[in-house]
């Protein structure tokens, strides 16, 4: 049962402090993931698990350096064949998201037959934007509302990040069209996020991750200040 615990193997020394730093810090994430381990979680096989396979994928972004590389778990070669959800259960910065993803029930809509653009802030971006008893509530009770922010941060079709700067907009599933413009060698979205890892691979997926939350739900972040 332990297996189902934990999003994927005990990280190697090149980025078990960057999971340290992001690991989620809401009650929320640990009952979620209780709730879930030993039911809604599906077993691992070799179909679902990063195979260490050096698939060569170029990722880009000032965050890339401290995610896994190379041959390990959660390195962008080995995350090429999963569906989007399981995908992003080995990135160690996204364990916020993938929760949400978990508690909102949209992995189908990730698994899309015409593709997906997944847009996810990191962890420190939804602390940056989220109180903590806020972000409990919208895990474990305001899914629907939950499920509106995370469309937020979906596209159609698995488009490389070259291709959203070309565009020069993006519209995502709930229906907002955004701005898209060049910010070094990634993207900058709504003239507030940019890409910090981009142009991860999976299957009928690409994943760019941001460091900030789009949507208009409001920042809350500040009231904890005021409870301390």
């Amino acid at each position: 049962m332990s297996d189902t615990l934990v999003p994927g193997p005990r990280p190697g020394p090149p980025y078990r402090a960057v999971r340290r730093r992001w690991a989620a810090a809401g009650l929320a994430l640990a009952l979620l993931v209780a709730a879930t381990g030993c039911t809604g979680s599906r077993e691992r096989t070799a179909a679902t698990e990063p195979t260490g396979d050096a698939t060569p994928v170029a990722v880009t972004g000032p965050l890339c350096a401290a995610l896994p590389s190379g041959a390990e778990p959660g390195s962008p070669g080995s995350l090429v064949g999963l569906p989007p959800d399981r995908a992003l259960t080995w990135i160690p910065v996204l364990t916020t998201f993938e929760a949400a993803v978990r508690a909102t029930g949209m992995a189908g809509e990730l698994s899309a037959t015409a593709g997906v653009t997944i847009l996810a802030p990191t962890d420190d971006a939804f602390r940056a934007r989220f109180s903590t008893a806020n972000l409990d509530q919208l895990l474990l009770k305001e899914t629907d509302t939950l499920r509106a922010l995370l469309r937020e941060h979906l596209a159609t079709g698995a488009r490389p990040v070259a291709e959203l700067v070309a565009a020069g907009t993006v519209t995502t599933r709930a229906g907002s069209t955004l701005a898209v413009t060049a910010a070094g060698s990634g993207a900058r979205v709504a003239d507030r996020a940019e890409t910090v890892c981009a142009d991860y691979r999976a299957a009928g997926a690409r994943i760019h991750v941001i460091d900030e939350v789009l949507g208009d739900l409001p920042v809350t972040a500040h009231e904890e200040e005021h409870h301390h």
